[in-house]
């Protein structure tokens, strides 16, 4: 191969390369050996899959469904660019009998659109709106790999990981936040073996770029140039997006306007003084200077007095987190939250929303059961010693890591003091910042 990222080179025999992939894939799930003719990057990802516990003979999940489904693909970032997605590839899609899919930053599938007949006999393998592809749910395929290895891939025939998906070729490449580089999701061209070539990674990879050069284009967006935007969860200094522009508040500040945020009827000064301050010695003489500062961030008109409040309405990422749970949309709600809400602070009010919404979220991941998403927040910083979360994760998932690590928190807990690091509190997990 001259170009390890394409599956299948001009010239060469398909039938042949599918027959030796079989063997490899044999060879590789009953051995654990990838024999030589194995592309690199297909070889790691089936190493990969295996660490994270796939098996040949399983199928994809479907996690989001209906509403849930609807809420979360209409605030997704790619939704912006879906339509150039279909004048770019609906077409080809359609005519070629493929299908186009496009998938979150998780190996999520959001949308997937093509032939008739292609699409239900995709369903076979739950290749539907709302089922995880990541590569650490169904092992190699393109969408899930190209997240996981944030370059385009072409998977051919049989380098698929679960035996099922062995009969379908898919070329895919992520997208980025032109703003942050953030992987966004990923596009993808799903079909039968005519897309083993060159040129079908060569099409994803372009498209791609177009869809990032357009979400430049559309910069900023909406929403910042109407309705200003807190980010406050994951960070110890929130940022706020007003009129496009990108504001990074001092701790206090940030605790400030989320509190004023939650209240839009506003807040006394004396209310303001015992949310903000343990301290009873602290005067309303400090709180006025800091808000004195703060209207003098912001600008004139924002921020208003007697009572403080806020003069428009400001969405802030916790209230979304807060909104998708009440609707029961777990999912949404999970991936909405990338951390407690600001979480060095000591604010006394701003503790127990940190808690409060914190607490709300693991209690529904707890009952919802979703291996995937327990996983996610176990391995999160926040909560690498949830000893609750990692024994409903070793309920639906008893791999030999996660069972290990539940006996090694469970032994912490027993432990004499000063024979252990000790098992953090709850207050404790909820305030540790995202690493």
């Amino acid at each position: 191969m001259t170009d390890p990222w394409v599956a299948l080179e001009p010239g060469a025999d398909p039938v042949e390369r599918v027959r030796a992939l079989r063997r490899a894939h044999e060879t590789f799930t009953t051995v654990g050996t990838v024999p030589r003719p194995v592309r690199s990057v297909v070889a790691e990802s089936w190493r990969r899959s295996a660490r994270a516990g796939v098996l040949p003979d399983g199928t994809a999940g479907v996690e989001l469904t209906d509403g849930d489904l609807g809420a979360y693909r209409a605030e997704h970032p790619l939704a912006r660019v879906m339509p150039l997605f279909r004048e770019l590839m609906g077409t080809f899609a359609a005519d070629g009998e493929h299908l186009l899919a496009v998938c979150d930053a998780h190996g999520r599938l959001l949308w997937v659109e093509g032939h008739p007949a292609t699409r239900r006999r995709a369903d076979g393998m739950n290749f539907v709106p709302g089922a995880r592809w990541s590569e650490s749910a169904v092992g190699t395929n393109a969408p899930g790999t190209a997240v996981a290895v944030d370059r385009p891939v072409q998977v051919f025939a049989a380098e698929h990981f679960i035996r099922r998906v062995q009969p379908w070729t898919c070329a895919a490449a992520p997208v980025h936040d032109p703003r942050t580089g953030r992987v966004l999701g990923a596009v993808d061209i799903t079909g039968g073996d005519g897309l083993a070539h060159p040129h079908s990674l060569g099409f994803v990879q372009a498209v791609a770029r177009a869809a990032e050069t357009q979400l430049a284009l559309l910069e900023p967006s909406g929403s910042a140039l109407g309705t200003p935007l807190l980010g406050a969860l994951g960070r110890d200094e929130a940022e706020l997006v007003l009129d496009g522009n990108r504001i990074r508040l001092s701790r206090r500040h940030s605790e400030i306007l989320v509190l004023l945020a939650r209240h839009p009827e506003g807040l006394s000064g004396d209310e303001l003084l015992c949310a903000l301050y343990a301290d009873e010695s602290v005067t309303p003489v400090t709180l006025r200077a800091e808000l004195a500062r703060l209207r003098r961030l912001l600008g004139p008109g924002l921020l208003a007095s007697r009572p403080y409040r806020l003069t428009a309405a400001v969405e802030s990422d916790a209230t979304v987190v807060e909104r998708r749970l009440r609707a029961g949309a777990v999912t949404s709600a999970a991936e909405a939250y990338t951390g407690p809400l600001l979480p060095g602070s000591q604010a006394p009010a701003i503790v127990r929303l940190r808690e409060r919404l914190a607490g709300e979220l693991r209690s529904a991941l707890i009952a919802h059961r979703d291996p995937d998403l327990l996983a996610d927040w176990a391995h999160a910083p926040w909560g690498e010693d949830d000893l609750e979360v990692w024994r409903a994760l070793a309920a639906v998932r008893p791999t030999a890591q996660v069972r290990a690590r539940l006996a090694a928190l469970e032994a912490e807990l027993t432990a004499p003091p000063g024979r252990t690091r000790g098992r953090t509190s709850d207050a404790t997990w909820l305030q540790r910042p995202p690493a």
